[in-house]
């Protein structure tokens, strides 16, 4: 898969205005080419597994954990699809999406979907959606009374992943566990030692606890927290994992409702919280997007792989240039900034190469049944 390029450019400026964040609060930032610490090394993972090639084809159980945002959604809708038994798990105040996506299945796909209630925070409802299942698709979403990404969040998504990956362990039947984590939780480091030169990210990198702090950066700093802790509670426990460090998620559902309600558009709580920072990651090469429907297709990849190991970064949309730029604000604000003459187009230091090599032969429509 090749990564989108849109030709054009974007300034600083308008991302200042875009985040009503000031560029001077955040200094420059060259991303860390390794990072200390953590698990979800890849030289460490990779000893560890077979020879590539996809497993086998039988009908299988599979958990997706939380199932009530976009990407859990599509992820039921996918893998029923391809004729899994899917548990769908989701919080209580979400049912009825769920529910209606039940009326909406027909023939087998009705009959393979199982609904549960699960509370992150609650080990037990865990194990009961986990019941039966070889595999788990986790994916982390707000709770209904804590949505936005503060300095309170790290510690509710860090309970939650070690709540997840310790249910994990005490149930049998699972062999492998796709954790859903963010590129926010590679590309922030401190430069330190005053490097003028910026390094490229891959798998192999990590983002700055004390920076993301001091900063502010509050979902970067979540989600490495979460993603660590995930980690290290996999490898102590023996637990197969493989984590998708996912760009900003573009979602059709996203552009509707921003087309729907301009007016609330403006206003930073219309903000994704993954945003915060957008110029220094856009300077660096290091802003990246994703399609939904591209990071549906990258998870199931990644869990029928039998060869996929460690982290994977996954985006297919690099935002480098003002055209890109005002796309993106296009989503999130009634008035975007009008075109500029900024011609720059900032060279790209993020890497997806990894992903790309091991979804060359996937196919996304191929049904199991």
């Amino acid at each position: 898969m090749l990564v989108l390029r849109l030709s054009a450019n974007l300034s600083t400026k308008f991302f200042y205005s875009f985040l009503f964040l000031p560029i001077s609060k955040i200094p420059k930032m060259a991303p860390q080419e390794s990072g200390g610490g953590g698990g979800g090394s890849d030289n460490g993972m990779k000893n560890q597994l077979p020879n590539s090639s996809v497993m086998s084809r039988e009908q299988k159980t599979v958990g997706v954990m939380d199932a009530s945002g976009s990407l859990g959604s599509e992820l039921v809708k996918k893998l029923l699809q391809r004729g899994y038994f899917v548990h769908a798990a989701l919080q209580s105040h979400s049912k009825g999406k769920l529910q209606s996506m039940k009326v909406q299945c027909t023939g087998d796909e009705k009959q393979n979907l199982k609904i549960f209630h699960a509370d992150l925070l609650d080990y037990h409802s865990i194990l009961d959606t986990l019941s039966g299942c070889s595999a788990l698709f986790y994916i982390f979403e707000p709770p209904f009374e804590h949505p936005i990404y503060d300095e309170h969040m790290a510690d509710i998504e860090v309970r939650a992943a070690h709540n997840v990956l310790e249910a994990c362990a005490q149930t049998p039947t699972i062999e492998k566990v796709i954790f859903t984590s963010s590129a926010t939780a590679v590309v922030w480091t401190d430069t330190r030692d005053g490097a003028s030169s910026y390094c490229d990210v891959d798998e192999k990198s990590w983002s700055d606890i004390n920076f993301c702090k001091k900063f502010k950066l509050w979902h970067a700093l979540s989600k490495t927290l979460a993603e660590k802790t995930a980690w290290a509670l996999a490898m102590d426990r023996g637990v197969s994992m493989v984590s998708v460090n996912g760009g900003l998620l573009l979602d059709n559902n996203l552009r509707k409702t921003s087309a729907a309600h301009p007016a609330a558009n403006n206003s930073i709580q219309s903000f994704p919280s993954y945003l915060k920072g957008a110029a220094e990651m856009y300077e660096n090469g290091v802003l990246v997007a994703v399609d939904l429907w591209f990071l549906v297709d990258a998870h199931i990849c990644i869990f029928e792989e039998v060869s996929s190991y460690g982290r994977y970064l996954c985006f297919n949309h690099v935002i480098n240039c003002h055209k890109d730029a005002v796309k993106l604000a296009s989503m999130f604000m009634s008035s975007p900034p009008q075109s500029s003459e900024d011609t720059r187009v900032y060279p790209q230091r993020i890497s997806n190469k990894k992903l790309n090599e091991l979804m060359v032969n996937f196919n996304g429509q191929f049904q199991l049944h």
